[in-house]
């Protein structure tokens, strides 16, 4: 992934909004490596605490290996796109970027595979912003006009919108662990909600607040509340990746607690080091949820490769 991906500026198309289970993630193969020397000191003298992150883009290419922890895109650059090498092409489990995570080796404290999800909020000027709510829609997300199709431009429909994008998310995972011959639950995995200003986004201190809500409403899915509200607005699986100052430029900075969506105190995935020291080092820094800091990334050629910094 990396701040390079999500560049696109492009009308969004439709979402489908089939409502799937997802996918609990499969046994690994434990894999052991030496410890590089910028490592030492921060993980356990007989494992690595380097992971990778990979997408669409490394479809038919070969993958990285090795690695302790793997986080792969869902979807193709937008956000209502999809990564076809998600799970297998031509019926072949080794072109799945699933597979490819699951595989990891473990031996951090992190979820052997993650998943990250492209974020958007382009206003109701889209073909598939949504035009009524559901039973769960904090606000209400009313028509324009009586009787019409077209949500109004609001927190409602922005929230409804999000709730759309992540539940078409969770069906592409759960079309991709079936044809793996795998199954489970929304919260088995931790989602990252790829933030950044390179997406569509409102503008303004309302837009900024409909963004927010846009991403509440894809936060609320991941935290498994498609079916029924989430147990707990402790939202331990969705984390986000942006920087301070996208953050900022998005939603305006600090966000306050919300039981339809809780992205206060969220966990982070702080990209921007140059090398691997400085991916190390980053690990200290403030996350601009208000949570900790938890993956660091850094672009080591080809693939994106990424720190964990809880052990």
């Amino acid at each position: 992934m990396g701040v390079i991906e999500g560049r696109h500026r492009a009308r969004l198309r439709s979402l489908a909004n089939a409502l799937v289970l997802a996918v609990a993630p499969f046994t690994a193969i434990t894999v052991f490596g030496a410890v590089p020397a910028w490592a030492k000191g921060h993980s356990a003298s007989t494992s690595v605490a380097m992971g990778n992150d990979i997408s669409y883009p490394q479809c038919g290419k070969s993958f990285p290996s090795g690695q302790a922890f793997g986080i792969v895109g869902v979807n193709g650059g937008l956000a209502n796109d999809a990564n076809p090498c998600l799970g297998p092409t031509s019926g072949n489990v080794a072109t799945s970027e699933l597979y490819w995570a699951s595989n990891s080796s473990g031996i951090t404290k992190q979820p052997k595979a993650q998943l990250y999800v492209n974020t958007a909020d382009p206003g109701n000027g889209v073909d598939d912003w949504p035009a009524s709510s559901n039973t769960s829609d904090p606000w209400t997300c009313v028509p324009t006009i009586s009787g019409g199709t077209t949500g109004a431009n609001s927190l409602g429909c922005a929230w409804q919108y999000g709730y759309n994008m992540a539940e078409t998310d969770v069906g592409r995972l759960a079309a991709a662990a079936t044809s793996l011959g795998i199954s489970g639950a929304i919260s088995s995995y931790d989602w990252w909600l790829d933030v950044e200003t390179g997406n569509s986004w409102q503008s303004g201190t309302y837009g900024m607040a409909m963004n927010l809500a846009d991403l509440q409403g894809m936060a609320y899915v991941f935290n498994g509340g498609i079916s029924a509200p989430p147990t707990s607005t402790s939202l331990t699986n969705v984390g986000v990746y942006s920087t301070g100052y996208q953050w900022g430029q998005i939603v305006g900075g600090s966000v306050t607690e919300s039981a339809l969506g809780n992205l206060d105190l969220a966990n982070v995935w702080l990209p921007g080091a140059r090398s691997q020291s400085g991916a190390v080092s980053n690990c200290a820094t403030a996350g601009f949820t208000g949570g900790r800091v938890t993956i660091t990334q850094w672009f080591s050629h080809p693939i994106d490769s990424d720190y964990s910094c809880i052990g």
